[in-house]
């Protein structure tokens, strides 16, 4: 029978030269990529929130070390990040060997970065884009939902509050009068002046002046209703009024996390599209590099395209000279907005693609297909008839912009033949024209339909939706952990650099295995080229 041989078992030994953790991680390794950059970050704004005195503090510049490592691994706990620094080679080479506990980590994260983050986010997308990693001239952009910590079932809804709040006013405004007429006959005049307001300071006013002027005659029974009004009513008014404010443009906020709001979710457990609370997530991204990001509370992309444009400028010094971007976001505003502002919009509008196709191009009853006579400021319907202006309406979007639409109509559709299939109104036809709009969408649709369109169309999926693809279903990263806007921009800001810093850390590693199979390559052929002369001189 053949020997069996195992290989060596030398747990227990002692090293006289134990190696070093610096041997152990490779030279193109991402913590090594995490490391280099983030001690090229000036974070004096940071240190700034340090006081000193008492103990010792962990550096901020190790603590972020760690928390970008951690969520390029997917590790998004603070007690998992704990017990990284405890078990894993590539962490303790990070914190050298400093191990700060949950609380350090989760305090650091939730506290210290708050308000301090964009500035760390912004250098690092300029420190790539001096590596050639970006250039800053192109933002695909794209927004998706990702759930808040908040419970699903915490739904807070404006016409709700709205509705009940009324309704609880009336009724204490009622049973007050009934109190009012009985304890003061003698201040009628005054007591109808505060009938005019229903605000909660005014009834407190009011309940207040009922409960000094009440004595022993007064009934049991308004005591009591008094009593109530103050414990159940007053508070929840002003519970009411909190909510509202909360909520201001908004249709719906969380309990748990007031800066949430309820949108609906493509993926969740039911595959329904249920309601939850969310967060709207915006993106910029060049070469699957994220440049900028954004939380806004509107579950619609199209709202938010002017003030994240902003954002870039107010990180940058700059608008980028290229936007692309879906349907979702082409309108009149934002439109006006990017041309205003030297920026070439490779934007969709929501038709785009309907009139491309010659089910509309052929359609002669669509108002977009009508001939305009601009001189003469006239359209001509169908039949050949002329269709006059006479008059304008004014349209206000629900983030204030004015626009102007133009109303012609024709002179006479009684006998018509076509009457049926080009309108159903029992009057002569009217259209309603955008001029300014449709000079907006007649210019983004040569754009896009150029050569160069063409390519930004075939690249935006590739880009931001890639790029969400990988944060949600590979990086498992669906739902925030932290409440409110400012902790959740710290939160996903290291999401977002974790990722660009693991894409800086692949790119790096596939340039150096490159090299090292060039240069084997090369060596290769000179060993037979020097092989091939010896040969030569033996013959």
């Amino acid at each position: 029978m053949t020997k069996i041989v195992f290989k060596g078992d030398f747990q227990n030994q002692n090293l006289i030269l134990p190696p070093s953790l610096d041997e152990l991680i490779p030279q193109v390794h991402p913590v090594r990529v995490i490391s280099h950059i983030v001690d090229c970050l000036n974070i004096s704004d940071l240190l700034s929130e340090y006081k000193g005195g008492g103990a010792s503090s962990f550096h901020p510049r190790m603590l972020l070390k760690v928390l970008i490592y951690a969520y390029l691994n997917n590790i998004y706990s603070s007690r998992k990040i704990e017990k990284q620094l405890y078990e894993n080679i590539h962490f303790m080479w990070l914190s050298g060997f400093s191990k700060p506990d949950f609380r350090t980590i989760n305090y650091f994260r939730g506290k210290r970065l708050v308000g301090k983050f964009d500035s760390i986010f912004t250098q690092v997308v300029e420190h790539l884009h001096s590596e050639g990693f970006v250039s800053l001239k192109t933002q695909y952009i794209d927004g998706t939902k990702i759930e808040s910590v908040a419970n699903k079932y915490s739904f807070v809804w404006k016409g709700s509050v709205e509705k009940y709040d009324k309704s609880l006013r009336e009724k204490v405004d009622m049973i007050l009068r009934e109190i009012e007429s009985v304890v003061s006959d003698e201040e009628q005049e005054d007591i109808e002046e505060s009938f005019k307001t229903l605000s909660t300071e005014d009834f407190k006013k009011r309940v207040d002046r009922i409960s000094r002027r009440m004595n022993e005659n007064s009934s049991k029974e308004n005591g009591k209703q008094i009593k109530q009004i103050k414990e159940e009513s007053i508070p929840k008014m002003e519970q009411y009024e909190d909510y509202l404010n909360i909520m201001g443009e908004r249709n719906s906020c969380s309990k748990t996390d007031p800066d949430a709001t309820f949108m609906r979710m493509k993926e969740d457990a039911m595959m329904n599209g249920q309601l939850k609370p969310a967060y709207n997530v915006q993106i910029s991204t060049e070469n699957q590099i994220i440049t900028n990001y954004g939380i806004y509370q509107r579950p619609g992309d199209t709202v938010t395209l002017i003030s994240y444009l902003k954002t870039f400028e107010d990180k940058f010094g700059e608008h980028s000279p290229t936007i692309v971007a879906d349907s979702g976001y082409g309108c009149e505003q934002n439109y006006e907005y990017m041309f205003n502002n030297n920026m070439t919009p490779f934007v969709k509008y929501n038709m785009f693609h309907a009139e491309n196709k010659k089910k509309f191009k052929n359609n002669p009853f669509l108002s977009q297909n009508l001939y305009y006579n601009k001189e003469n400021d006239f359209l001509i319907c169908p039949m050949g008839q002329r269709m006059n202006f006479i008059g304008k309406r004014k349209n206000v979007s629900e983030t204030g912009y004015v626009s102007y639409l133009d109303i012609y109509q024709a002179q006479n559709c009684e006998r018509c033949n076509m009457r049926g299939p080009c309108h159903k109104s029992q009057d002569n036809r009217k259209v309603e024209i955008n001029h300014k709009l449709n000079y907006y969408k007649k210019t983004a649709r040569d754009l896009l339909n150029s050569e160069t369109g063409l390519y930004h169309r075939s690249m935006r999926p590739i880009e931001p939706e890639a790029v969400f693809g990988q944060i949600k279903a590979n990086n498992l990263f669906k739902r925030f952990r932290l409440r409110s806007i400012p902790k959740i921009n710290v939160e996903f800001g290291l999401v977002a650099l974790a990722h660009n810093l693991k894409k800086v850390a692949k790119i790096k590693e596939e340039n150096q295995n490159k090299r090292e199979k060039s240069f084997l390559n090369a060596s290769f052929v000179i060993q037979y080229v020097l092989k091939s002369n010896q040969l030569r001189k033996i013959a």
